[in-house]
């Protein structure tokens, strides 16, 4: 039986981290000022510009399609395509925060 996740711990965690997490997800990204500006890899996007996240708050978005979220965990399970669930406690493993 899986144990209660503590989302706001592993969000922590990760936006203590984000930078190195962002540049492992998305690697063709970049930084400007306090934003990583990113292709969305879920899409058929040609150039970075649309899709963003900010490095302070971990809030994402892309601007082309709508798709948004409010933190770290929901970037995870948005580019893998997981439950918010799953995403945190893979997040966690890589944190190495115990679930």
């Amino acid at each position: 039986m899986k144990g209660r996740i503590d989302f706001a711990a592993i969000n922590r965690a990760a936006l203590a981290v984000l930078p190195a997490l962002l540049s492992r997800w998305l690697p063709d990204g970049r930084r400007a000022g306090r934003e990583w500006i990113a292709r969305n890899p879920c899409r058929a996007d040609n150039r970075p510009g649309s899709f963003a996240i900010n490095l302070t708050t971990g809030r994402w978005a892309d601007f082309a399609t709508g798709d948004r979220g409010g933190d770290p965990i929901s970037l995870a399970a948005y580019l893998a395509g997981k439950t918010q669930a799953d995403a945190a406690r893979e997040l966690a493993k890589m944190l190495g925060i115990e679930t």
